[in-house]
């Protein structure tokens, strides 16, 4: 496949009950709001309906609004506002943009922004979150701020000044993870010395910043494994609720009364074949009934059961299934309908059944780098090449594009979805893609 020339789409062909993962299709609510990374209820599936699969220059873009600068993450929006973090010259700002695309307000949070790997990295990675009220935006540089969602600074705190420089090749880029009254953090970090390993997950009070418990995360990783640039998330169920982090080499469960260890998965770095430079990016997905953990590097990708205790890493019962290849490297996994979908560096796109682990297909489904998430919205799978072409793929056991639209603009950042729209954020303008 080619790459289309500006806005020039080519059509190759012309529900939902998230969380529940061998569920019906129940009728969707417009008007969601989607307050994270990976919306509201962390796995990037949106009950939006009324989106269009193709846009172009004339065709299905509301907006465009330029941005002063790059950045990798993508929108938090709650009801007529939408809050996002950019570069801005050295400076890392918290932007706030009505709906209709006009700038409310802006705050430079933090300065000194670094770009990594020549052009893909930069310190505005981790995506903002808000409640409705507040909004809180974290930087590579280790500031996290609340502000009102009019703008006013509530606190400050520079983790790094809290807990300790990071050490870490490409930047702190996970985004902390917002429930109730806290926000949970994992800073998963080292320099190649076990003296010098730093891995912590910490809870903060969301209103004060405060630290609530910190707990610290053991591991054996080396090297570059040492480093974690995925992000936390958390299981929550009518039986059971923990945080899920990732990185050096362990996924671990956490209490949240006190951070404390509920389980760990090792096995996804062997260590008959140690990998050094095998660093997680990609981060795991919860839904009720089934954990879906990748790792790196065309390495192992699990299904964990819910209810585990201890370490699991060698427990059959824990696991639903175990492949041990073939995991995404960068983009995290998207579940819908009793399918897993997982999108490879290259564009490949994997159907994997749920209950069984079995590949149900296995396609390219676009060119070039792929650095954001897959995520659902009205029967259709969105796929961000680093190009800023978005590939639209129907959902289901057969493969089937149903468009390629070219935004001519580079792009990392994951789509979000709210009120009938779909949410895009390239390095140089927001987009709201909808029907006019």
């Amino acid at each position: 496949m080619k790459t289309k020339p500006a806005f020039v789409l080519s059509i190759l062909a012309t529900g939902v009950l998230s969380g529940v993962l061998f569920g019906v299709l129940s009728a969707p609510a417009s008007a969601e709001n989607w307050p994270s990374w990976r919306g509201p209820r962390r796995d990037a599936v949106s009950r939006e309906i009324g989106l269009p699969a193709k846009w172009g220059k004339n065709e299905n873009v509301v907006w465009r609004t330029e941005l002063p600068g790059r950045g990798g993450s993508t929108p938090a929006i709650w009801e007529d506002r939408i809050f996002l973090t950019s570069v801005d010259g050295k400076d890392l700002k918290l932007m706030c943009f009505s709906t209709d695309g006009k700038k409310l307000w802006e705050d430079k949070v933090s300065t000194g922004n670094r770009i990594v790997r020549s052009d893909e990295g930069d310190s505005a990675a981790p995506s903002p979150s808000t409640d409705g009220e507040h909004v809180w935006a974290f930087f590579t540089t280790g500031d996290l701020a609340c502000y009102t969602v009019a703008g006013k600074q509530v606190w400050k705190v520079n983790l790094q000044k809290r807990y300790g420089k990071f050490k870490i090749a490409f930047g702190m880029t996970s985004t902390p993870v917002l429930d109730g009254d806290r926000i949970y953090l994992q800073l998963i970090h080292g320099e190649g010395n076990p003296k010098s390993r730093e891995a912590i997950v910490v809870a903060l009070d969301k209103l004060t910043g405060k630290e609530i418990w910190k707990h610290d995360r053991k591991s054996d990783a080396r090297g570059e494994c040492e480093h974690s640039y995925a992000s936390p998330t958390l299981y929550r169920d009518s039986k059971r609720e923990f945080l899920i982090t990732h990185g050096a080499d362990f996924t671990v469960g956490h209490d949240l009364a006190d951070g404390s260890e509920l389980w760990r998965l090792g096995g996804l770095n062997p260590k008959g074949r140690y990998n050094p430079t095998l660093r997680f990016v990609s981060s795991p997905v919860a839904v009720p009934g089934m954990i879906v953990v990748p790792s790196a590097k065309g390495g192992p990708i699990v299904a964990l059961r819910p209810g585990i205790k201890g370490d699991v890493t060698k427990v059959d019962s824990a696991f639903h299934w175990n492949r041990p290849r073939n995991t995404p490297d960068v983009s995290s996994p998207l579940i819908h309908d009793g399918l897993i979908y997982t999108l490879t560096k290259v564009g490949g796109l994997i159907c994997i059944d749920a209950k069984t682990g079995k590949d149900v297909y296995s396609e390219r489904a676009g060119d070039g780098r792929h650095r954001s998430s897959p995520a659902y919205a009205d029967g259709k799978i969105f796929l961000i090449s680093r190009v800023g072409v978005v590939t639209v793929v129907k959902p289901g056991r057969k493969f089937e594009v149903l468009a390629h639209n070219d935004m001519q603009e580079d792009m990392n950042a994951s789509p979000a979805f709210s009120g009938g729209r779909m949410y895009l954020r390239t390095f140089k303008a927001l987009y709201a893609i909808g029907k006019k």
